[in-house]
């Protein structure tokens, strides 16, 4: 991705750091979108493309630490890199523990500052990139049927065509058209491949879809 998809994403009730920071993002090559409050920036939806978040420590209203408590009740994620000049080591520390990118005293050194979102966006492409792997082979896993992801399940213990038939209770030759219809299914050659993608498939979606669709096909009965 060009740096032109990424946008930092600044909130500070301070005008003068908040234009400052907003000129020196711009000038990086980065989009911006700046909010002189926290009630403010958290009405807003994140941007679909990579992205960081610029946040003053302490403002009126919410301080940094429960605007990012507040993402992370919604499940927004962004990386988070703070600024405070009421900053000490144990506030630094908690941002930290809870996920935030980096943490500078004011006045910032606009290098460092620059290096600080830099990182942060390239975490948040990362993120975005395993999230939609993710999400690729959880939709290939929900395109299974349940006898499919019973024989995948054991498969990819280890156990063996005949152990798994026995497990099953059926025949050997049907658990071969299974494990057939599995790998299509998982666009994959190999066990190894298999083995590899079951650890990424997101279980908790798997069952809210599932759960889903047996509502709609009570609802038709």
């Amino acid at each position: 991705m060009s740096e032109n998809n990424a946008t930092v994403l600044i909130v500070d009730d301070d005008a003068s750091v908040r234009n400052s920071v907003a000129r020196l993002a711009r000038a990086a090559g980065h989009v911006v979108q700046a909010f002189a409050s926290p009630v403010q920036f958290l009405e807003q939806p994140l941007p679909a493309g990579p992205a960081c978040l610029v946040l003053d420590f302490q403002m009126d209203g919410l301080n940094g630490l429960e605007v990012q408590q507040a993402l992370q009740d919604n499940g927004r994620r962004v990386p988070i890199v703070f600024l405070s000049g009421h900053g000490n080591i144990s506030t630094a520390i908690e941002a930290m523990k809870k996920g935030a990118g980096d943490f500078l005293e004011k006045p910032f050194q606009p290098r460092r500052l620059l290096q600080a979102i830099a990182h942060a966006l390239e975490q948040d492409r990362k993120s975005l990139s395993d999230r939609e792997d993710r999400d690729e082979v959880t939709h290939c896993y929900e395109q299974l049927t349940g006898r499919e992801r019973e024989v995948m399940a054991l498969v990819v213990r280890g156990k063996l065509n005949k152990q798994v038939a026995a497990d099953l209770g059926i025949s050997e030759k049907t658990v071969k058209v299974h494990r057939g219809r599995v790998m299509d299914k998982m666009e994959v050659d190999s066990l190894a491949e298999l083995v590899r993608l079951s650890e990424q498939v997101d279980y908790a979606s798997v069952r809210a879809a599932t759960a889903a669709g047996d509502a709609h096909d009570a609802d038709d009965e």
